[in-house]
């Protein structure tokens, strides 16, 4: 059966998908309730690093699906 992918494109998608994990995971933490207040959800890991690697790993996820490897 022939695969719609090639291996290096389904690599390639794995990897992407890893990074979007670590991406979401960077943003979790401790939240801030009613009764007290978290200034740690103000941080620079959750509010600006996160979503950057995040982003980072959505923009890698659309070159492995669109990249086609040279012909050899």
């Amino acid at each position: 059966m022939k695969q719609s992918l090639p291996k290096l494109n389904i690599w390639l998608i794995a990897a992407s998908l890893l990074v979007i994990v670590v991406g979401f995971a960077l943003m979790t933490g401790a939240p801030s309730g009613a009764t007290e207040y978290n200034p740690d959800i103000f941080s620079v890991r959750r509010i600006t690093v996160g979503p950057m690697i995040a982003l980072a790993g959505f923009v890698l996820m659309i070159f492995a699906i669109l990249y086609k490897p040279k012909k050899r």
